[in-house]
């Protein structure tokens, strides 16, 4: 063998020596108790603030151009793609979803959330099914647009071992109307959504919701009283995610206390020493560094499920502000994911 065959052979040697320690190990088997969840409010595309206030310039009918621009700017078809990466990342085995909105113009023109995002997932070989939804508020201006806001719970459909046996959803009784507009009384219905399951042989519930803002503190109270009285009172594991709209700190209402003092265990306490903020961006999206600084979007445990970690996902920018237009953001929120165990 010439000096320079030798040298070639042990290089290959090395080189295949190299590639072996660099190689990936055996993927980790997931724990079969463990299951992956995760909190997203997708946001509806546009601040409705300009239609509830009353010193805006034309009142309703001034304020609509304004929402339906920042709805267009928003681009949600491009923000589901991002969504769509954050969860082919995290792999969530359930999901709940806020503000899962149709928007229905006059043009005919109908932009479905859920039906996007369920795409955008179906592009990336995931397959999410639809198995609860909430119908919550339907607000109609005529000759113009109908918005309608859901809550939905996703399920993996390629999670092993995981099986849903039913599902439930309704409106809470509490509700905050605004009254005497030019097209009537307009209530944003707030609502829930749950399903029961089995995980490897485990029973369990799991709900969504997404309470009444912080302007509105008692109806928002009264809406958690119902919500712990009703959908998440289950006799065994409970997992309770959703837009909660209550600072964590207890610097806004009282309903994160009265979910956590006597009931629900708080996911974010298996990973102390962070902020955890989901909450929140501008509502162009346009914004060049977070505005996130408030904790609202929860996951919560009960009994028999028990948190493992979590992690707050979608607070980066999926577009980069200096070479790209806006929007910068997935959502105005950002999400969670927990790993929780049954027992």
């Amino acid at each position: 063998m010439t000096s320079t065959r030798r040298r070639l052979v042990i290089l290959f040697a090395a080189l295949a020596t190299l590639a072996a320690l660099l190689a990936p190990g055996p993927a980790q088997a997931k724990d079969k108790r463990e299951l992956t969840v995760m909190s997203q409010n997708l946001y509806l595309g546009a601040s409705l603030g300009p239609a509830l206030d009353p010193t805006f310039p034309g009142g309703l009918f001034g304020a609509l151009p304004v929402i339906l621009a920042e709805f267009q700017a928003t681009d949600y078809v491009a923000r589901s793609g991002a969504i769509a990466d954050e969860i082919a990342a995290a792999g969530p085995d359930i999901i709940g979803l806020q503000e899962v909105s149709i928007w229905s113009f006059a043009t005919g023109q109908t932009v479905d959330f859920l039906q996007i995002l369920q795409f955008q997932l179906g592009l990336r070989g995931l397959t999410y099914v639809d198995v609860a939804s909430s119908d919550n508020a339907t607000i109609v201006v005529p000759g113009a647009v109908t918005f309608q806001d859901r809550d939905v719970i996703l399920v993996n459909a390629d999670t092993p071992g995981l099986s849903i046996t039913g599902s439930d959803s309704g409106n809470f009784a509490a509700q905050f109307v605004l009254s005497g507009t030019p097209i009537g009384d307009i209530s944003f219905n707030r609502g829930w959504a749950l399903v029961d399951g089995t995980f490897e042989g485990k029973r369990f519930r799991f709900v969504n919701t997404h309470l009444e803002t912080e302007d509105f503190p008692s109806v928002q109270e009264a809406q958690t009283a119902e919500f712990l009285a009703g959908p998440a009172k289950a006799g065994g594991a409970v997992i309770a995610v959703g837009d909660f709209n209550s600072a964590a700190d207890g610097s806004t209402t009282a309903s994160y206390d009265l979910l956590t003092k006597a009931y629900f265990d708080d996911a974010w306490n298996a990973n102390p020493g962070s902020d955890g903020y989901t909450c929140c961006q501008s509502s162009s999206l346009d914004n060049a560094t977070s505005e996130l600084e408030s904790r609202i979007d929860l996951v919560l445990t009960h009994a028999a499920a028990r948190a493992l970690s979590a992690e707050v996902v979608g607070d980066t920018q999926f577009r980069d502000p200096l070479t790209m237009p806006p929007p910068f953001w997935p959502s105005d929120h950002a999400g969670v994911v927990a790993v929780i165990r049954i027992h």
